[in-house]
């Protein structure tokens, strides 16, 4: 090596670099005019970094916006919203919503430190939001202590009914572990009353900011019902929805029950899977003859 130069890369004022360059030539040292075009291209070098950095940085930024968006608002309608700056309401001829509700919930949360009490009411609905979304539906809102979530929105299907009592038989079966770990440690725990009604709905984006994905209708009233007209540790369908699930499920007929503002609805309490579509003596699990029948 006849000489060696170094060219730092500045960038903001600050060294994001070297340069480094050798001179294997008979000539032993860098001329002013190799200096002077080697510092122009370090210069160039350190904008194209820059630009690449900053590149890479808007595009960080743009997939954490795009995950929180989609944390808000269903893939589709998201789309649709940043294309046409709106969504369009859709009506669903078929839909399943629904409802949870914790019993005791205000006596318990009395008792509780406000920390305590967030701990675990997000213990509770993270976990419900992981069973809604292996089911495939739709979170939509909490309120307190409320759960609400839909089968078939956005994208349509004929299993919704079915989709939600699958996933209402495994967030029971979390509130019971729930509960028995609680009562271990000497310590209340809710119970939980479910309802589900099936109909029909519009759904649609409301507001600009804190803008939400939400259903409109009288299914939605309905489920609510559905839920506030329940036993803790049931889960009370509509005739609506046993219509489409009975083949599938052992209910328990209730007659015609009163629910405010809605007048008699027939209900159902719905007791697990039948014995042919469950796995040995297990009627919460379904069993392969079950998922070649699902959604036939």
């Amino acid at each position: 090596i006849q000489s060696f130069l170094m060219i730092p890369l500045i960038l903001n004022n600050e060294p994001i670099g070297i340069l480094d360059f050798t001179n294997n030539k008979e000539k032993m040292s860098f001329s002013k005019e190799d200096i002077t075009r080697l510092s122009i291209l370090g210069e160039q070098l350190a904008g194209i970094i820059y630009g690449s950095n900053l590149f890479k940085q808007v595009e960080e930024e743009k997939e954490k916006s795009e995950k929180l968006l989609l944390n808000i608002l269903p893939k589709d309608v998201a789309s649709e919203l940043k294309e046409k700056g709106f969504s369009e309401p859709v009506l669903f001829d078929s839909v399943s919503v629904m409802f949870t509700d914790f019993k005791g919930f205000t006596t318990i949360a009395e008792k509780l430190s406000p920390q305590e009490l967030v701990k675990d009411l997000d213990a509770c609905f993270v976990q419900f939001d992981k069973i809604s979304e292996r089911y495939n539906l739709e979170k939509l809102k909490t309120i307190g202590d409320s759960y609400m979530c839909a089968g078939g929105i956005p994208k349509k299907n004929k299993t919704h009914a079915i989709d939600c009592i699958l996933a209402a038989l495994e967030i029971q079966d979390f509130m019971n572990m729930m509960k028995d770990l609680k009562e271990q440690k000497g310590f209340p725990y809710w119970e939980l009353r479910l309802g589900i009604h099936s109909g029909q709905l519009i759904a649609g984006v409301i507001g600009e900011k804190k803008f939400a994905y939400d259903v409109w209708g009288d299914t939605v009233n309905t489920a609510s019902r559905m839920e506030s007209s329940g036993t803790p540790g049931k889960i009370n369908i509509s005739g609506e929805t046993y219509e489409f699930v009975k083949e599938f499920f052992d209910c328990e007929y209730r007659g015609e029950v009163s629910a405010k503002n809605k007048g008699m609805i027939q209900m159902y309490y719905v007791n697990g899977l039948k014995k042919e579509f469950s796995k040995g003596s297990d009627t919460r699990a379904p069993n392969g003859r079950f998922w070649e029948v699902y959604g036939k």
